[in-house]
């Protein structure tokens, strides 16, 4: 994301580290009622130290918002950013996409799945079409792409603190395709009458016809791995296919789309 010279100079900020956020876990939570005049909290999750200080700064002197933690997603565990945001009661979520699709991905679901009223921002997308839809499956409220300037960062916090949905406006006529192919060629009506699948099962087929195993399944919607595996043998035994493939074909016959 190209950082705007609006954000002025940058200072430290220190931050909540993961090690106390684990270090808090093993104390009993305290809920408190939140304050008339508190000020909405977030969380930042960025790669670049420059650009968590940069953003701490200008959300929490122009924007008011209470930050709290700036910190650097740890490299070999993607989820600690949603374990973090859930923590710490944090209602913005503003992450910036490392270009690991699948990693960053993983993170959006564990935000919903663990705190799932969240509002979740992911700054530097790339403008691809398929990854943008992506994005919006695994549940985000708002996405920039890497150009955008400190003012849009600060504006789409605003927006999806107020429950608004951002998105670049070369980005929204994507939206409008993708939901009129869906339509039209996503059969869950018939689906659900000729062969008795649930909405969840739908949701498999095209993993499925991709070769994903059923770990790999269970990380796209956060289930485990076993729940995955009942889906799969309900599924056998409703359309009587003896395999993955055989429920594919069985589906694509039916006028499913993968």
């Amino acid at each position: 994301m190209n950082s705007s010279a609006r954000l002025g100079p940058i200072s430290t900020l220190s931050g909540i580290t993961a090690n106390q956020a684990a270090a808090s876990q093993t104390r009993p939570a305290i809920i408190e009622s939140p304050r008339a005049d508190a000020r909405p909290r977030v969380y930042i999750a960025a790669e670049n130290r420059l650009l968590r200080e940069a953003l701490a700064r200008m959300l929490a002197r122009r924007g008011g918002f209470e930050i709290l933690g700036a910190e650097e997603p740890i490299q070999d565990d993607m989820s600690s950013a949603a374990e973090l945001v859930a923590a710490f009661g944090a209602q913005v979520l503003v992450y910036n996409a490392r270009g690991t699709l699948e990693k960053d991905l993983m993170v959006v679901r564990k935000v919903r799945n663990l705190s799932p009223q969240v509002k979740v921002l992911v700054l530097g997308l790339t403008g691809n079409e398929g990854e943008f839809v992506r994005y919006v499956r695994a549940g985000i409220d708002g996405c920039l792409l890497r150009d955008a300037a400190g003012e849009d960062v600060l504006d789409a916090v605003r927006a999806v603190f107020a429950g608004e949905a951002v998105c670049p406006g070369a980005l929204c006529s994507v939206l409008f395709r993708y939901f009129e192919r869906e339509t039209t060629s996503f059969a869950s009506a018939g689906l659900n009458r000729e062969l008795g699948l649930t909405r969840r099962e739908q949701q498999l087929i095209p993993l499925i016809a991709r070769g994903l195993t059923n770990k790999e399944i269970a990380n796209h919607f956060c289930l485990s791995e076993q729940t995955v595996k009942n889906h799969l043998y309900r599924m056998k035994q409703k359309i009587g296919a003896g395999d993955r493939l055989g429920i594919v074909q069985v589906c694509q016959e039916q006028g499913f789309f993968v």
